[in-house]
């Protein structure tokens, strides 16, 4: 008799070769799409990025961070940098976004990781408005009303000329695809870290470290190198996202790139509402959440009023948000985690 640790399920299998599916879908979707589509999948895939990177860091991590913004700012600004200032191509500026996201996380863990529960949360919100306020001062780069990219740059992005040809588009339509692809991959290679990652050792150690900090360091977990691994890479790949972002949009300002409300808040009610501690949750609560954007944008403040009233009721009803409620009703994983104990020889499972 051979016992062997397994995570994979039957219905985890389905959803690999679907993922996959939906993947290659993705990738030639632009061929028959309209613009208005490619860029609604934009957005959902940039803000499903943003939501699994919160959740990584809050989720299983137990880090409730309010200060996301700051790196989906810095992120956009170091872009916006290496573009005015040293004449950078949009696409590979990208990837200075991702590095100056991870310089500001330095300093904000090192200060953070001193305050716990709620002075955290408050802690990360104040370092992303001192950051904002700093960015401001950067007469360079627009100050407090912000600035554009310049046409030059984005009408000779790499890729687009390309793009414009083979799809016969015009030139911004092709930058809407080129953003929708890089935004494709974010998330593709994102939620596939943040899996293999879970279910690594380190992954079981991460949520141990959650659900009782105190009893995973007995057991010699190394909460302080984990701590700052997840809360450092998380930081890097959303500083990439606010790049893309800001690459699609062209334009930029301080108010805009550090905005709670739009890169802290929506990703949160995302999460929550989809489930947190969940790698299924932001799928879930990313699609609910630009069904009430799309079904409630003519509607002004009503939008809000719906976001708000739909959070409690799922918090009343729901607190495991809305996948859990699911999960809990019909025992279906599509990201496992957990652990199986499994009898080779008489082909039993033992959970």
């Amino acid at each position: 008799m051979q016992i062997t640790v397994t995570t994979r399920t039957r219905a985890s299998t389905v959803a690999g070769f679907v993922a996959l599916g939906l993947i290659g879908l993705g990738l030639v979707l632009p061929a028959f799409a309209s613009r208005s589509l490619i860029q609604d999948l934009f957005f959902i895939l940039t803000m499903l990025t943003l939501a699994q990177l919160w959740n990584l860091i809050a989720g299983y991590g137990g880090m409730v961070s309010v200060g996301q913004q700051a790196f989906v700012g810095i992120g956009a600004y170091a872009m916006f940098a290496g573009v005015i200032l040293w004449g950078w191509d949009p696409v590979p500026a990208i990837l200075l976004g991702g590095a100056a996201a991870f310089l500001l996380a330095i300093p904000m863990a090192f200060f953070a990781f001193r305050l716990q529960g709620a002075y955290f949360a408050i802690g990360t919100w104040v370092i992303a408005e001192v950051t904002r306020l700093v960015i401001a001062q950067w007469k360079t780069l627009g100050g407090g009303t912000g600035t554009s990219l310049p046409r030059e740059a984005t009408s000779d992005i790499i890729g687009v000329a390309t793009i414009a040809e083979v799809f016969g588009l015009r030139d911004a339509a092709a930058r809407d695809v080129l953003a929708y692809w890089l935004a494709l991959a974010l998330a593709v290679g994102t939620m596939a870290a943040i899996y293999a990652l879970l279910r690594s050792r380190n992954g079981l150690a991460l949520t141990a470290l959650r659900d009782n900090d105190n009893a995973a360091r007995s057991v010699g977990v190394d909460a302080g190198r984990l701590k700052w691994l997840v809360f450092l890479t998380a930081a890097a790949m959303t500083g990439l996202v606010g790049a893309l972002i800001y690459m699609q949009t062209a334009r930029i300002s301080p108010d805009a790139a550090f905005s709670v409300t739009s890169w802290t808040a929506y990703v949160i009610f995302i999460v929550v509402i989809g489930g947190i501690g969940r790698l299924e949750g932001p799928i879930v609560g990313v699609l609910v959440f630009w069904g009430l954007q799309t079904a409630f944008a003519d509607y002004g403040s009503w939008y809000l009023l719906a976001l708000g009233l739909l959070a409690i009721v799922t918090m009343l009803f729901a607190p495991r948000g809305l996948w859990g409620l699911i999960a809990d009703r019909t025992g279906l994983a599509l990201f496992p985690i957990q652990r199986r104990l499994t009898l080779t020889s008489e082909g039993a499972s033992n959970a």
